[in-house]
């Protein structure tokens, strides 16, 4: 068995190759099924900056347009039925400590810090942000944003500690008005229903919702996601937003300049990691251990 629990001992290419195998069959999927898709955040700036992988760098994030996000929700598990490539999102039976879908390989082992204590899909994952409409006037695309934070503090299960002491009581109070996880993630639902009601397709400005405040308040230009275009990546083309210049500037500033030494190290906090190995056989040793 060749298992390996330190990022600086198991190679990182062989992660990235492992992550650039699971995009690959996404593309395919989403390809027959005629639904967009963009490589965002890291894996964008790497094709553009390397035309690969940032060298430290240890997933694939994609966005899709909200209404081609649904689409994927039903027809992944209706085609791909092989056990191995799992779609996996927050439902009332599976808590998952993220705010994003994924599709995992079942076949490895890539167990993080945060989901330690839960039986979840611990395999290597692609990660998918779904893109909103944003609406045109002001107090509405505040009412949005306050959504998708109840969204937030409901699917994380936690109250957010970078936002303050006053955020930090409302979160923790409105967690005391929904006690079970059920009751959060219907919650959730509610308040993903009234963010999301604004269409991509016809908005002048796009944005993320299900990730972090810094980027949920960022408003793009529709005309950056209209489409995409194909770059070399590693051996093969992936498609990144037409208007990648614009993303990448607006979501990270100067992205084409290298960050300090200190800063280049993967960006997830792993307690075990088995690109052989499916993280199955290891519940109760690495995984649910208490």
């Amino acid at each position: 068995m060749n298992t390996i629990q330190n990022n600086d001992i198991i190679p990182i290419r062989d992660i990235q190759k492992k992550c650039l195998n699971i995009l690959k069959i996404f593309d395919r999927f989403c390809q027959k099924n005629k639904l967009l898709y963009y490589v965002c955040g890291g894996c964008c700036i790497g094709a553009v900056r390397h035309q690969g992988f940032i060298p430290w760098d240890d997933d694939i994030d994609v966005m899709m347009p909200r209404e081609d996000f649904e689409k994927l929700k039903i027809l992944w598990p209706q085609q791909i039925t092989d056990g191995r490539y799992v779609f996996n999102d927050n439902t009332e039976e599976v808590y998952q400590r993220s705010m994003w879908a994924s599709i995992s390989d079942e076949t490895t082992t890539f167990i993080k810090e945060r989901q330690k204590d839960l039986d979840v899909s611990h395999g290597i994952k692609l990660e998918i942000i779904p893109l909103d409409g944003c609406p045109n006037k002001r107090i509405e695309r505040y009412v949005q944003i306050f959504w998708a934070l109840i969204r937030q503090i409901y699917i994380n299960q936690e109250s957010p500690i970078s936002k303050g002491k006053a955020m930090r009581w409302a979160g923790n109070l409105l967690l005391c008005f929904h006690r079970t996880w059920r009751s959060r993630h219907r919650a959730a639902c509610r308040a993903e229903k009234r963010m999301t009601k604004f269409s991509f397709d016809s908005a002048d400005r796009v944005t993320e919702l299900t990730t972090r405040f810094k980027y949920m308040v960022n408003e793009y230009p529709k005309e950056a996601f209209e489409s995409a275009v194909w770059v070399e990546f590693e051996d093969t083309t992936i498609p990144i937003p037409i208007g990648y210049d614009t993303y990448l500037s607006m979501a990270f500033g100067d992205y084409m300049k290298l960050p300090s030494e200190e800063e280049r190290v993967p960006k997830h906090e792993s307690v075990f990691i088995d690109i052989h190995n499916s993280y199955k056989q290891y519940k109760g040793i690495y995984y649910c251990n208490k």
